[in-house]
C-alpha cells in the first residue's frame, strides 16, 4: 500500500473526453489520457484491503456481471506499482493474468469497481483507467514484445473462432509450445473485438490489429474468410488436430416476431454494425456498403452496450433522430436494497451513445417501460412508423413477471430505420450439430466451466458458446481456462494458470 492515507486525500478522477459534438465528426477514440502524475495520485486512493474483492470474480451470485474481476487482476499489486511510478512492473503483474487488457480496459464494464472497498461509501478507484494507462504506455514505451515459446510439443489445437475467448486460448497454448491455428469466417481477426464493437470504443487499426500482429509473431497461425461447417467440414478439424477448441460466440440475436416485422429498414444490430466498421476499415464509408441512418429517424429496440454502440453509430451517420426503447424500468439513481456491494451496481447511467444524443437532440433518447407493438410500413415494403404502448410489469398466475400494457398509452413514432439489440439466445447450430456436441437447456455448448470438455473427445468449448452472452472478460476467462485444460488433456500435466 504506497500511501496509507490516499484515499482520503485524493478524489476520483478519470481522464476528459473530447466533447460530445465534437467526437461526433469521426470514428477516432474519444477518451484522453491523463498524466503520470495524475495516474500515480489514481494509484494511491486503492487502500490494498485486507479481504480485496475487486480482484475476485463472481464471489455473489449475480450473473455475468457478479463481483469482481473474472480474471483474477491483481489489481491492488498494479495499483500500488503506479504510484510508485513503477511502470514496467506494474505492466508484469497485468499481463500475468490478462493477455488483454488494452481491450478490457476499454470495453469492459468493470465489475471490478462494483466490489471496490473504498467503493461502499465513496467514489471506487478509477480501476479500469489505470489498467488500460499501463498497458498503453507499455506499448508506448515498447515494452510490449512478442515473446514466441523457446520449444514446441509437436501438438496441435485449432481454434474456432477469433474474438476474445478464441485469441486468448490461442494465446496461452502457443505459450505452452503447441501449434495453434486460429479459424475466422470474417475476413479479419478478432471477432466481436473487430466487428462487433464500433472503432470509437475500440479502435481497429491501432489496437485489435495490433495485439492480432503481436500473436502472428509469436507463432500462431491465422486463417481468415473460413467458416467451419461450411468451408472446411468440422469433422476434418477433429481428425487433422490433436485438439480443436469451439470459440464461435453466441450469435444468434434475439427477434421481435410481431407484425410488419418483414418490413424493409428493420435489421438485427450486428448485422448495423458489422457493415459500418467493415465498410470503414475497407474505404472510410466510401464505398457506401453498409446501413446508413443518414437523415432517417432511427429507433433502437433494446438497451444495453449494444443499443448504446447502435445510438453513437446512428448519430455519427447524421440521423434525423435517435430513439431507444427499453422494456424494463429505469434503473434507480443509487442501489437498492437487493442490490447490495459488492454485486455489480444496478443504477442509471449515461453512456457515451446518450451522452452524445443528448448533446446532438437535447436530452436522453431512452425511453423505458415501452413496448413495440407493431410495425408499419409505407406502400413501397420500407418500415415508416411504430405503434408502442407503455407497459408496467405484474405477476401472472405463475407468479412470474409479465409485461401488461397500460390502456391510454399508446404512442405511433415515425421510423425509416429500426434495429432490433435485444440480446442473444445462443450458438449458431452449424459446427455442433456436425460434431454432434450435447447442448444445455439454453442450446449452448454443453461444457462444464472449469473444465471446458464438451460430449466429444478432444473437442473443448469455450465463452459465449458455452456459456452464453457475457462479456468480454469473461471470454478471456473462458479462453484462458480451456487452454488450460487442453495442455492438460495433451501433455497429461499443465503449467498454464
Amino acid at each position: 500500500m504506497g500511501k496509507p492515507t490516499g484515499f482520503m486525500e485524493y478524489q476520483r478522477e478519470l481522464p476528459s473526453d473530447r466533447s460530445p459534438l465534437q467526437r461526433l465528426e469521426d470514428w477516432d477514440e474519444f477518451h484522453d489520457h491523463m498524466s503520470e502524475e495524475d495516474m500515480a495520485e489514481q494509484g494511491a486512493r486503492c487502500m490494498d484491503c485486507g479481504i480485496p474483492f475487486c480482484h475476485v470474480g463472481d464471489v455473489v451470485s449475480q450473473g455475468d456481471k457478479g463481483a469482481g474481476c473474472p480474471i483474477n487482476n491483481l489489481i491492488p499489486e498494479w495499483n500500488d506499482l503506479v504510484y510508485r511510478g513503477r511502470w514496467k512492473e506494474a505492466l508484469e503483474r497485468l499481463h500475468k493474468t490478462n493477455n488483454f487488457p488494452e481491450f478490457t480496459g476499454r470495453v469492459c464494464p468493470a465489475p471490478c469497481e462494483g466490489s471496490c472497498v473504498l467503493g461502499i461509501n465513496n467514489p471506487p478507484v478509477t480501476i479500469k483507467n489505470i489498467e488500460v494507462s499501463i498497458i498503453d504506455n507499455g506499448f508506448d514505451q515498447g515494452w510490449v514484445q512478442p515473446s514466441p515459446p523457446s520449444k514446441r510439443t509437436g501438438k496441435t489445437v485449432a481454434v474456432v473462432g477469433s474474438g476474445p475467448a478464441g485469441l486468448a486460448c490461442a494465446a496461452q497454448l502457443n505459450s505452452a509450445g503447441h501449434k495453434v491455428t486460429v479459424y475466422e469466417r470474417a475476413d479479419r481477426i478478432g471477432g466481436l473485438l473487430m466487428y462487433g464493437i464500433p472503432n470509437m470504443k475500440l479502435d481497429k487499426r491501432a489496437v485489435v490489429q495490433r495485439r492480432v500482429d503481436l500473436l502472428a509473431a509469436e507463432g500462431v497461425e491465422f486463417v481468415t474468410n473460413t467458416e467451419i461447417g461450411k468451408d472446411i467440414p468440422a469433422q476434418k478439424l477433429v481428425d487433422d488436430f490433436d485438439s480443436v477448441v469451439l470459440c464461435g460466440g453466441a450469435t444468434k440475436p434475439n427477434d421481435l416476431p410481431i407484425e410488419g416485422r418483414d418490413l424493409k429498414g428493420i435489421h438485427f444490430a450486428m448485422d448495423f454494425l458489422r457493415a459500418n466498421t467493415k465498410s470503414l476499415l475497407d474505404s472510410e464509408h466510401a464505398d457506401g456498403d453498409y446501413i446508413s441512418a443518414k437523415e432517417k429517424n432511427v429507433i433502437v429496440i433494446g438497451g444495453g452496450d449494444t443499443g448504446t454502440d447502435c445510438c453513437g453509430t446512428s448519430l455519427r451517420h447524421g440521423c434525423e433522430t435517435l430513439s431507444q426503447f427499453e422494456i424494463m424500468p429505469r434503473p434507480p439513481e443509487e442501489r437498492a436494497d437487493n442490490n447490495p456491494w459488492p454485486q455489480w451496481p444496478n443504477v442509471y447511467k449515461v453512456d457515451y451513445g446518450q451522452e452524445e444524443a443528448a448533446a446532438r437532440f437535447g436530452d436522453d433518447p431512452r425511453t423505458f417501460l415501452i413496448m413495440t407493438q407493431k410495425f408499419v410500413g409505407d406502400e413501397e415494403g420500407n418500415v415508416k412508423e411504430l405503434h408502442t404502448v407503455n407497459i408496467e410489469w405484474d405477476k401472472d398466475e405463475n407468479g412470474r413477471f409479465t409485461p401488461k400494457p397500460i390502456e391510454g398509452t399508446e404512442k405511433v413514432w415515425p421510423a425509416e430505420l429500426v434495429l432490433l439489440a435485444m440480446g442473444f439466445r445462443g450458438p449458431e447450430d452449424t459446427v455442433l450439430e456436425e460434431l454432434s456436441v450435447e447442448r444445455d437447456v439454453r442450446s449452448n455448448a454443453q461444457a462444464e466451466h472449469g473444465k471446458f470438455t464438451t460430449s466429444v473427445e478432444g473437442v473443448f468449448a469455450a465463452g459465449d458458446m458455452r456459456r452464453g452472452q457475457s462479456l468480454v472478460v469473461w471470454a478471456i476467462n473462458e479462453g484462458r481456462g480451456a487452454a488450460r485444460e487442453v495442455d492438460r488433456y495433451l501433455m497429461g500435466q499443465t503449467d498454464l494458470p
